[in-house]
C-alpha cells in the first residue's frame, strides 16, 4: 500500500493523516500546544511548538500504520493562515513568536494606514482589507519591535513566512523558501491579479522583498524532506491554506459552489471561477486555488469566533468539562427564552471587520443559566454565517448583474459540523440545505488531494469531484415568519455590540 500523508498545522492543533490510494484516512496523529495571550488582543504561539508537533504527529502516524517513508508517495500541506513567522536564513531560528491570525495588536497601525487613504490600494492589489487579521503589519510589527530585526532583514538575513514556508523551511532543511499562492494570497502583499509580490505595497510598510519566499501552484514541487527526519527524503508537492484546501476537499470546483468549515472561527467562500468578484459587502477577493499556472478566485467571509465559543463555554465560564456536553445543554435550554451571544471575544470579522469590538450578551434573565448560554452560543454561528452568506449572494449578483444566486446547499466540514444541533439551526436560519459529507476531515482531504494529484496516484478534478460523497443533508424546518424574527433579534444584537465598541 501507498499513502499520501497530510500534513495539517492548526490554530490550536497539529495533525498528521496518512490518506491511503483511496483517498481514504487511514491513520492520524494529533497534537494540542499552547496558545500564549502576553497581552490584550494579543495571540502567539511559539514556533518551536509548531515544529515539534508536526515532528511528533507524523512519527506517531508513520507508528500507527507501521510504514516507513519509503511508504508515501509525497507530502501535502495546509495551514492556518495569516499568521506570521520571521526566522534567521542562516541558522533557521525565529527572532520572535509566531504572530496567530487572531491577534489584533495592529489596528492602530491599519487604521493610520487606512486615514492616510491606503486602504483602496490593498484592496485592488490584494482583494483584502487593511485589517491587522492579515500577516503584513505583523510583519511590520515584528521589524519595528524586535531589536536589530530591521537592520538585519535589510541585510538579507531574514525571511518571512506564513506557517507553511516555514514548514517548508523546516522539513528540506532550510533549502527551500517557499510558499503557495493561496497563502500569499493571505498576506495582504501578494498581487493576485498579476501574480507577484506587490512592491508598492512592500515599499510603504517598508517590508524588503528579500524576506519574501518564491510563489508556487499549489500542486508543484516544494522540495523534498531532509532524510534524518523521517528516515527517507519524501517529496513535498501539495501545499494549500486551510480554508482553500477545505474547499478543494469539498470538490468546490465550480462558480458558484460554496463551502464553510467550522474550525475555530469559521471560514465561508464562494468559487467564482477565473473572475475576481470585487466585493461591495466587505467580504474578500481571494484565490481560491491554483494549478497549471492558472488561478481560481473566490468570495469569502470569515468569522473569527466560531468552534472558539464552545472553548470559551469550557475553559473560561467552566460550564461544561468537554466539547462534547455543549449539546446536550443546547438541547435542554429553555425554548421560551431569547438568549443572544455576540461572541466578538477578537473583534468582528466580515461582513463587519471591527476589530475594536467586544463580546455582549443579549436577552438575560433569572432563569438563564449553562444552558441557555450553550444554546446562543451554538446559533451564535449559524447567525454569522448568515451574515457572510447574505453578503456573498449580494456580490455574487452584483457581478453578474442582476441574476439571482441559486443558494442551493452549503457544504460544510470542521470539527464542529458533529453538532446535530448546530447544523439543523444553521440549515434552519439560512433557509437552505447544509451538506455534510463522509469525510468531515476536507481539510487534509485537499492538501492530500493535491499532493495525490501532482504524483499521479489520485484522479483530476473531474474524477475527485465523483467521488465527493454525501453523509447526511439537514434540511430547514423552521417557519418563515420565525426565521426572520430570530435573524432580525439578532442583527438588533450585533447593532448594539458596534456601538458599545472595544
Amino acid at each position: 500500500m501507498t499513502y499520501i500523508l497530510a500534513i495539517d498545522q492548526g490554530t490550536t492543533s497539529s495533525r498528521a493523516i496518512l490518506f491511503d490510494e483511496t483517498m481514504r484516512a487511514h491513520v492520524s496523529g494529533q497534537e494540542e500546544f499552547p496558545q500564549h495571550f502576553p497581552n490584550s488582543g494579543w495571540v502567539e504561539h511559539d514556533p518551536a511548538d509548531l515544529w515539534s508537533t508536526v515532528l511528533s504527529t507524523v512519527h506517531e502516524a508513520l507508528k500507527k500504520a507501521d510504514v516507513t517513508a519509503d511508504d508515501i508517495r509525497a507530502i501535502g500541506i495546509t495551514n492556518q493562515r495569516e499568521t506570521t513567522l520571521v526566522w534567521d536564513r542562516h541558522t533557521g531560528e525565529p527572532v520572535y513568536n509566531a504572530i496567530v491570525w487572531q491577534d489584533r495588536r495592529t489596528a492602530d497601525d491599519c487604521a493610520r494606514l487606512r486615514e492616510d487613504g491606503f486602504e483602496p490600494i490593498v484592496t485592488e492589489r490584494t482583494g483584502l482589507l487593511l485589517d491587522p487579521y492579515f500577516s503584513a503589519t505583523k510583519l511590520r510589527w515584528i521589524l519595528e519591535n524586535v531589536d536589530g530585526a530591521r537592520v538585519r532583514a535589510e541585510a538579507g538575513d531574514l525571511l518571512f513566512g506564513t506557517v507553511d514556508s516555514f514548514l517548508i523551511w523546516k522539513l528540506t532543511g532550510g533549502k527551500i523558501h517557499a510558499t503557495d499562492a493561496t497563502n500569499a494570497a493571505r498576506t495582504m502583499l501578494y498581487d493576485i491579479a498579476k501574480g507577484r509580490w506587490s512592491t508598492t505595497i512592500c515599499s510603504k510598510l517598508g517590508i524588503p522583498l528579500t524576506m519574501l519566499p518564491d510563489v508556487k501552484d499549489c500542486a508543484a514541487d516544494f522540495g523534498e524532506t531532509d532524510p534524518e527526519l523521517f528516515g527517507g527524503a519524501i517529496p513535498i508537492r501539495g501545499v494549500a491554506g486551510d480554508q482553500q484546501a477545505a474547499t478543494l476537499g469539498q470538490a468546490c470546483f465550480r462558480a458558484g459552489m460554496m463551502k464553510s468549515t467550522y474550525g475555530t472561527g469559521c471560514f465561508a467562500l464562494m468559487n467564482t471561477g477565473d473572475v475576481m468578484v470585487r466585493s461591495t459587502h466587505r467580504l474578500l477577493t481571494t484565490i481560491a486555488y491554483q494549478l497549471d499556472g492558472k488561478p481560481t478566485y473566490a468570495l469569502e467571509g470569515s468569522i473569527f469566533i466560531a468552534g472558539a465559543v464552545v472553548q470559551w463555554l469550557r475553559d473560561g465560564l467552566g460550564t461544561i468539562s468537554q466539547a462534547k456536553e455543549v449539546q446536550a445543554q443546547a438541547e435542554a435550554a429553555d425554548p421560551h427564552q431569547n438568549v443572544v451571544l455576540v461572541p466578538a471575544f477578537t473583534g468582528l470579522g466580515a461582513p463587519w471587520w471591527a476589530p475594536e469590538c467586544r463580546g455582549a450578551i443579549f436577552g438575560l434573565t433569572r432563569g438563564s443559566g449553562p444552558n441557555e448560554l450553550a444554546k446562543a452560543a451554538l446559533e451564535s454561528v449559524g447567525y454569522q454565517t448568515r451574515d457572510l452568506l447574505e453578503a456573498m449572494t449580494a456580490d455574487w449578483e452584483d457581478s453578474q448583474k442582476g441574476t439571482p444566486a441559486a443558494r442551493e446547499v452549503l457544504r460544510v466540514d470542521g470539527g464542529m459540523v458533529v453538532s446535530e444541533y448546530a447544523m439543523q439551526f444553521l440549515a434552519d436560519i439560512i433557509g437552505a440545505p447544509v451538506d455534510r459529507p463522509e469525510i468531515t476531515e476536507t481539510t487534509a482531504l485537499g492538501a492530500a488531494w493535491l499532493a495525490g494529484m501532482s504524483v499521479g496516484l489520485y484522479p483530476d478534478q473531474e474524477g475527485f469531484a465523483q467521488a465527493w460523497a454525501l453523509e447526511r443533508q439537514f434540511a430547514p424546518e423552521m417557519a418563515e415568519d420565525t426565521r426572520a424574527e430570530k435573524y432580525e433579534r439578532w442583527s438588533r444584537a450585533v447593532k448594539a455590540t458596534l456601538q458599545m465598541g472595544g
